[in-house]
């Protein structure tokens, strides 16, 4: 499992921010697109790409991208 992909997966999800912005140190909630059903694309998408079901309590106790990352790759 790549940090790169994972980010490249996550901006996937993201409609207007532009893919160059999401680095492992992004705070996600601080993206202007950062939302609820945001949250639950990411879930999605770490139960679809890897296999792992991603809470809505390890969102809320994570930061940034690579917290998220880190969570799936310890899951998975």
């Amino acid at each position: 499992m790549e940090i790169n992909i994972f980010l490249q997966n996550f901006a996937d999800i993201l409609d207007d921010t532009d893919a160059i912005l999401i680095k492992q140190e992004t705070v996600f909630r601080d993206l202007e697109e950062w939302d609820s059903l945001t949250a639950l694309s990411l879930i999605a998408m770490a139960d679809e790409e890897y296999s792992v079901k991603l809470t809505g309590d390890d969102i809320k106790s994570s930061t940034s991208l690579n917290d998220i990352f880190e969570i799936i790759k310890n899951k998975a």
